[in-house]
């Protein structure tokens, strides 16, 4: 049975209530933080199949919770905030938050949103296969790890053994944003002295290579914050 529970972090015990109150009508179990530190602890201790974020907790606020938790884990996210801060909604998209709710809000609103995000990233939280798939794919582009081979649409693309090791970690987990420390630990295991001028020239590689093939839109740029998948979609023409 795939893991409901839900994992509700805010400082505000009435909110926390409320919340909590709503997830118990809806049948959901759920936990609870009342700070990042413990958010953190939970997710990690529970992993969660959704997590209600306050952005403005103490100390450590929502956002580098988010911040992260998005370094290992693409648990959904639905972020709640005490303002309609246009800022923080586009931060904490960017992020890799999957919805954003406005205090005050409707708890019937809450729990639609809350089994509305469950519903689309069901097949995340079903128990994980014993091996990872071989084969990672994402609109034109495909990626096969056992022959260290990448295609747009049926044409190879040649790939260095880092640049095919960044592209698999982007088209791992498509909809995460990754720092370019992030990158560092996954596509350079064993090198400690690489810097972030040279994670950006392999992504300006990749580009280039799969943009020569017609996947002109494989890598977008999060500005301030990494890379992410984009749309594969092709040429458009």
């Amino acid at each position: 049975m795939q893991n409901k529970t839900i994992l509700v972090v805010d400082d505000d015990p009435h909110i926390r209530d409320v919340i909590c109150f709503a997830l118990q009508k809806a049948s959901y179990p759920f936990e609870t933080a009342t700070n990042g530190k413990e958010a953190i602890d939970k997710a990690h201790l529970f992993q969660p199949a959704l997590i209600v974020l306050d952005i403005g907790l103490p100390e450590m606020d929502g956002l580098d919770v988010c911040r992260y938790l998005r370094r290992s884990s693409d648990v959904p996210i639905l972020f709640l905030s005490a303002r309609d801060d246009e800022i923080d909604r586009i931060v904490g998209l960017e992020l890799g938050a999957d919805d954003y709710v406005t205090k005050p809000f409707s708890p019937r609103e809450l729990i639609a949103r809350v089994g509305a995000i469950l519903k689309r990233f069901g097949a995340l939280q079903a128990p994980a296969a014993q091996t990872e798939p071989s084969a990672l794919s994402f609109g034109v582009l495909t990626l096969e790890k056992d022959q260290r081979l990448v295609s747009v649409k049926d044409d190879a693309v040649t790939l260095t053994a880092i640049e095919f090791d960044i592209l698999a970690t982007l088209l791992a987990r498509p909809k995460i944003v990754f720092t370019r420390e992030k990158i560092l630990d996954s596509a350079y295991k064993d090198n400690i002295h690489v810097s972030d001028r040279t994670i950006d020239s392999h992504i300006r590689n990749i580009r280039a290579k799969l943009g020569a093939a017609g996947c002109i839109d494989a890598i977008e740029t999060v500005h301030g914050v990494g890379f992410r998948l984009g749309a594969c979609e092709g040429d458009i023409n």
